[in-house]
């Protein structure tokens, strides 16, 4: 089995469980591929048994043909490794090294325990919704998707802006508001969630549309089949608006057409048998706990 291993970043405090993760590694004979940036902050603080390879790229993971991707940190950490992985269907396990982790359900405690699993195929793999982004001019160069969401938001000014948009070459709705989000079943509990927008399961076949601070207070989030275009026109009294795909963003001007549809290919992601996504919600969330009566 070949693994792959990304991560941004290496914390002090995180080292003992990243040390852990490659011991377990080391013991199940499960060869590690380690993202090359990341594996330079790794040299004189881990101790590797083994010899582990590096890569760079998604051309490097192309050639590697490996089996699982493991991400080390939050749900941003995911969104950052599916820009390398694209469409190569590599599954991907999150460890959670960060705070709320909605895609990460690993925790850093059950990093042994997940190897284990993984090892023993027990496990399943669900297949995450992306969207694809058209504009003209072209955005975002070879990566014109996004895994969690597409946004358009105010840049220069404080003053809201104007997003005319049409569903399917029809006219939906013009929004004066802060902006506009696109969100994935994925990225229904991001930043669509914190707006208002309703939580939608991952094997839902659904965008969510939801207002930022709209002006309207009727205006309210929509779901919409995941088969449909959307397209957005946006104007405002400055020049500049923020387009992002994900944690990615590009500068847009005043009049620019953009069109939003559903992806060419799934993001794989990898759940051990024991965590599945009500569990997720529900412990993210703290449903079902009374807090009122805790000291």
């Amino acid at each position: 089995m070949q693994i792959a291993i990304f991560s941004q970043k290496l914390k002090e405090q995180d080292e003992p469980f990243i040390q852990q993760l490659f011991d377990s590694l080391f013991e199940h004979r499960i060869a590690a591929y380690v993202y090359a940036p990341y594996f330079e902050s790794l040299k004189g603080r881990i101790k590797f048994q083994t010899d582990v390879g590096t890569f760079e790229d998604h051309a490097d993971l192309k050639q590697g043909r490996f089996d699982f991707m493991i991400t080390l940190g939050g749900d941003g950490t995911i969104l950052a490794a599916v820009t390398h992985i694209r469409d190569l269907n590599v599954p991907i396990l999150g460890v959670n090294l960060g705070r709320l982790g909605f895609m990460a359900t690993v925790g850093k405690n059950q990093i042994k325990e997940a190897i284990g699993l993984l090892q023993n195929g027990q496990f399943q793999i669900g297949n995450r919704r992306t969207l694809h982004l058209e504009s003209d001019p072209p955005l975002f160069g070879d990566i014109p998707f996004a895994l969690n969401d597409f946004t358009i938001l105010k840049r220069d000014t404080s003053s809201m802006i104007t997003i005319h948009c049409f569903v399917n070459g029809s006219y939906l709705n013009t929004y004066w508001a802060d902006g506009l989000i696109l969100a994935t079943p994925t990225g229904s509990t991001g930043y669509s969630l914190s707006c208002g927008g309703p939580i939608v399961f991952p094997d839902s076949n659904n965008f969510v549309l939801t207002p930022v601070a709209p002006h309207n207070l009727n205006v309210r989030p929509l779901v919409l089949a995941d088969s449909s275009v959307i397209a957005f026109e946006v104007e405002g009294r400055a020049d500049n608006f923020l387009c992002t795909l994900d944690s990615r963003f590009e500068v847009i001007k005043s009049g620019q057409q953009i069109a939003i549809r559903g992806g060419d290919f799934s993001i794989k992601m990898v759940h051990l048998n024991d965590i599945g996504f009500l569990d997720t919600i529900r412990n993210k969330l703290t449903w079902g706990v009374d807090l009122r009566n805790r000291g």
